[in-house]
């Protein structure tokens, strides 16, 4: 068995790591799974708009993934939690993520409506697994 290597996203992860006391990335041999990833920016501020703050919850992915040496190329399965439901800009917006940092891949999916998430504003939470060669 390999052992676990977990991993920090420089910034808000570090925010994470000293005072919740968790990681954002781990490894396991060719397996990469992150935490759940908010869209926030460094100082943990959430963009009003919905469709911004989904497009900053991919970019955070897209940053703890690199931290791991892995990248949405090799993203396999995508779990998103979504607070007050899916109202179609949801899936619009993350259809459109998926074409654009997965062109060549349609990853397993499962999303998930949530009374709520770990920061009050947050409305979108999304957690990867990558399989990386």
């Amino acid at each position: 068995m390999n052992k676990p290597e977990f991993f920090i996203t420089p910034g808000y992860g570090e925010y994470m790591l000293n005072k919740l006391h968790y990681s954002q990335a781990v490894k396991i041999g060719d397996r990469v799974e992150t935490s759940g990833q908010g869209g926030w920016d460094d100082n943990l501020q959430i963009p009003e708009s919905l469709a911004d703050e989904i497009a900053q919850a991919f970019q955070n992915v897209e940053r703890t993934l690199a931290t791991a040496g892995a990248s949405w190329e090799h993203v396999v399965h995508v779990n998103s939690y979504h607070v007050d439901g899916f109202p179609p800009e949801v899936n619009e917006v993350m259809v459109r993520l998926f074409h654009h940092y997965m062109p060549e891949r349609a990853p397993i999916w499962t999303a998930v409506g949530v009374a709520a998430l770990a920061l009050p504003a947050m409305r979108i939470e999304i957690r990867v697994t990558a399989i990386v060669p």
